[in-house]
């Protein structure tokens, strides 16, 4: 018999979500008030999540064991697999010092932080999140910005911001195709409606990106390049998203994105220059004195493609890997299911969270061949044999960075084993209804439950899995369109990115800022929270004011 989830164990429904949030204020606090190691607040955290689930919401102490388990080892793979991966490409371009000339090479484009940063962490960062995604995107346009110069914590904190309007397409799509698939709306309106809301963010939060840097004034003095940026990334995302569909939304948006903006800073220069990572603005006399002897004049072509061919390499295998119809090859070849035992198909989610009783499954598919990280794996070895290493110097290499980034590693696998407790507990859904409580409020709320989804899971994909169905039948219930909620669940979710604990390891892992995630988190919270905020007034809007209206998908 299937354990049915109770979302009201405390016969109180504010009480039972109070007691459903004790795990996340304990994951939360861990890091940002008390300032614990990350994988000790991600084990508090779990073991908080396991004590709940079993004595407030009555799930078997064993069955919530094995959902910790089956959770670290979804955390592994494909997290930590491509966490270490990339985190091992980036070790082997630094020890032959080509990251050094893939950084002057940058700065041959411009040798204004503000612009690089533009370039990088939002343009750049977007093409890696549609063909890839899963972290991804945080760990490469962190560690370039590192290798610019930029502190730790900018390096981190502004990868998590500008890793936001690319989220619910990333992956060639796949937040938005499971979102269809767990509420049975058609992923063509679904695609379309988030590419009538994302579109605003992806004009806002470059501008939004740069003025948490430089501030207001520093970026006024760069807003030509900004729009540029924004423009040309939002309005291909739009016409991708309703025309096509969501599988190459962001590739083509972020292609576009980056040769507009490279070709615009080529005729185009501020008239200040921003030198330093601190925000000390040299004057554009310094800047056109320093711009001839700039390190790209000193390089040759050769040295910077050298430089520049494992990131191409990277670039293209990761494209490959997200394809798929390359995925099902790979997955054909070895891709063995591994149900968990005493826990798959023997939990049941029941209505008003589903429609009817659904059980969940519990299988681990370890599809290792197809996962990302491999492909970035096969990458960091091609890029390392062309770099000069050998087989054994590879290995040692690989040894060392494993050991690198192992406490991030765990911390990752405590935080996935925390996400799918309170998955498979009903505690998700106990806060969840708590939003679809609200009534005319409800496409503000029901936008932060997709925020809320996503921090709590780590994933865009993860939160409309949670949450889909419900946001579905609640709209229906109140009379809003299905399609405008689903698509807000994915659209409010994205925000939700940049304050998850996975993201902010991979984070902190990727420009060596470990053990100070706490320290992260506490930069990119309001940011988070507030344009989750936007969103959600812009959902309202589309729900009740005219001609926001008008752009809902029938």
């Amino acid at each position: 018999m299937p354990w049915q989830q109770i979302y009201d164990p405390l016969g109180s429904p504010w009480l039972s979500t109070l007691c459903a949030a004790v795990p996340v204020v304990v994951l939360l606090g861990g890091l940002g008030v008390f300032r614990l190691r990350a994988h000790t607040a991600a084990l508090l955290g779990l073991l908080a999540a396991l004590l709940v689930a079993s004595f407030a919401f009555g799930m078997p102490a064993q069955m919530a064991v094995r959902t910790a388990v089956l959770g670290a080892l979804q955390g592994l793979f494909p997290i930590g697999w491509i966490v270490l991966n990339i985190i091992f490409l980036y070790r082997l371009t630094e020890e032959r010092g080509l990251f050094k000339v893939l950084q002057e090479s940058i700065t041959g484009i411009t040798v204004d932080r503000r612009l690089q940063l533009l370039l990088i962490a939002f343009s750049f960062g977007a093409f890696f999140e549609g063909a890839a995604g899963f972290g991804t995107p945080v760990a490469v346009t962190g560690a370039i910005l590192i290798g610019l110069g930029f502190s730790p914590l900018a390096a981190s904190g502004l990868s998590l911001i500008a890793n936001t309007a690319p989220v619910a397409f990333g992956a060639l799509g796949t937040p938005v195709i499971t979102l269809a698939q767990v509420s049975g709306l058609p992923v063509g309106s679904l695609s379309a409606m988030v590419g009538r809301q994302l579109p605003f963010f992806s004009v806002l939060v470059p501008f939004w990106l740069i003025a948490a840097f430089a501030g207001w004034r520093g970026m006024k003095q760069i807003w030509p390049a900004i729009l540029v940026a924004g423009v040309t990334f939002a309005v291909p995302q739009c016409l991708m998203a309703n025309l096509h569909g969501p599988t190459l939304v962001d590739v083509v948006s972020s292609v576009v994105s980056i040769v507009c903006l490279s070709l615009f800073l080529k005729i185009w220069k501020p008239a200040e220059i921003w030198t330093s990572t601190s925000g000390m603005a040299a004057s554009s006399t310094e800047a056109s004195a320093a711009e001839p002897s700039a390190p790209r004049g000193r390089r040759t072509t050769g040295e910077v493609m050298r430089a520049w061919l494992p990131w191409f390499i990277l670039s293209v295998l990761v494209f490959l890997w997200g394809l798929p119809s390359f995925k099902a090859l790979l997955d054909g070849l070895w891709a063995p299911a591994l149900p968990m035992a005493g826990l798959d198909k023997l939990v049941q989610r029941v209505p008003p969270v589903v429609a009817k009783p659904t059980v969940e499954g519990a299988v681990f598919k370890f599809n290792i061949l197809s996962m990302t990280g491999t492909g970035i794996l096969v990458s960091a070895l091609i890029g390392g044999l062309l770099m000069g290493y050998t087989p054994a110097g590879l290995l040692r290499a690989y040894g060392r960075t494993f050991k690198a980034v192992r406490y991030s590693l765990l911390t990752i696998a405590a935080m996935l084993s925390l996400g799918y407790v309170t998955r498979y507990s009903g505690m998700d859904a106990t806060m969840g209804l708590a939003f679809a409580k609200t009534g005319f409020l409800y496409p503000f709320f029901g936008t932060l439950l997709g925020w809320l989804g996503v921090a709590l899971t780590g994933s865009d994909t993860a939160s409309n899995v949670l949450f889909g169905s419900l946001q579905r039948i609640s709209a229906e219930q109140l009379g809003l369109s299905p399609i405008l909620m689903g698509a807000a669940n994915s659209s409010g979710g994205v925000m939700g990115k940049m304050i998850d604990a996975q993201s902010i390891v991979v984070a902190a892992t990727a420009t060596g800022f470990v053990d100070q995630e706490g320290t992260i988190l506490r930069y990119v919270f309001f940011h988070s929270i507030a344009l989750a905020g936007l969103v959600g007034l812009l959902v309202m809007a589309q729900a009740y004011l005219p001609p926001f209206t008008a752009l809902v998908v029938p």
